[in-house]
């Protein structure tokens, strides 16, 4: 890889040109961090507040879309098979069906949507277009999350229980994802 090609990535980190036993080791970091902040939570019903928001379009943009996307499928993964890296130390087949079920299927999408802006500049080096790709994907979340909680409670509750708290926090965690971006970014 020339020069030139380097200093055009996308990602701080590069590992679109690394070796597949680093990204095998990128994906398993990734689950890991994505774990331990699912752990930090605000208890609320029927869906808590957690730093997943921030983190997983995180991991979009700095991985990339396919890679990124690859971690955060591994991570949900894990979590179907009961492994605790869910909210609260969650995990099991249940959480796939109940209320948190459309934003556990947001996930992927969300660090795709970020991976592909982040490679096309919505990045560290643009941290306006970074901020917007952080808050489509919270958007998204909250909209497909939102879409699957209206079939089990109702879509005024959906927007009263599933959107309405998550607003505000969705709005400082994209400024906070595009300012860790830019701090990342290496000018």
């Amino acid at each position: 890889m020339t020069a030139l090609t380097q200093t055009k990535s996308f990602s701080p980190l590069n590992l679109q040109s690394r070796s597949l036993a680093v990204k095998i080791f990128a994906v398993l970091f990734g689950t890991l961090v994505l774990a331990i902040t699912s752990r930090i939570e605000v208890p609320m019903i029927p869906v808590p507040i957690t730093l997943q928001t921030l983190v997983v379009p995180m991991v979009g943009a700095i991985y990339g879309a396919r890679l990124g996307t690859t971690t955060v499928l591994a991570w949900l993964a894990e979590a179907f098979v009961g492994f605790p890296v869910l909210a609260g130390g969650a995990g099991g087949v249940a959480h796939f069906a109940g209320p948190t079920a459309g934003y556990l299927v947001s996930f992927p999408i969300i660090a795709a949507v970020t991976g592909f802006l982040a490679e096309r500049g919505w990045n560290g080096r643009r941290v306006a277009l970074a901020f917007l790709a952080f808050l489509l994907a919270n958007a998204l979340c909250l909209v497909i999350g939102a879409a699957w909680l209206a079939a089990l409670i109702g879509i005024e509750k959906a927007i009263a229980f599933g959107v309405t708290p998550f607003l505000l926090g969705g709005l400082i965690k994209s400024a906070l994802g595009a300012a860790m971006l830019k701090a990342a970014t290496r000018s």
